[in-house]
């Protein structure tokens, strides 16, 4: 199990971090997960699974 920070998840996913905190509101993007006080993180496996839901969309 891997887990992307914000940083990280930036190069899989060319969103803003405020489209990406709107978008998992929504439910429509994989929900962080909390690591410490102040600090977040995001399965790759649950990224990278939702990266592949868009592409077989299109």
């Amino acid at each position: 199990m891997s887990i992307l920070s914000k940083k990280d998840l930036k190069s899989y996913v060319l969103y803003s971090p405020q489209h990406i905190a709107r978008l998992e509101k929504a439910g429509l993007f994989p929900k962080r997960v909390p690591l410490g006080p102040n600090r977040v993180g995001w399965l790759k496996s649950e990224v990278l699974d939702w990266l592949q839901e868009r592409i077989d969309q299109r």
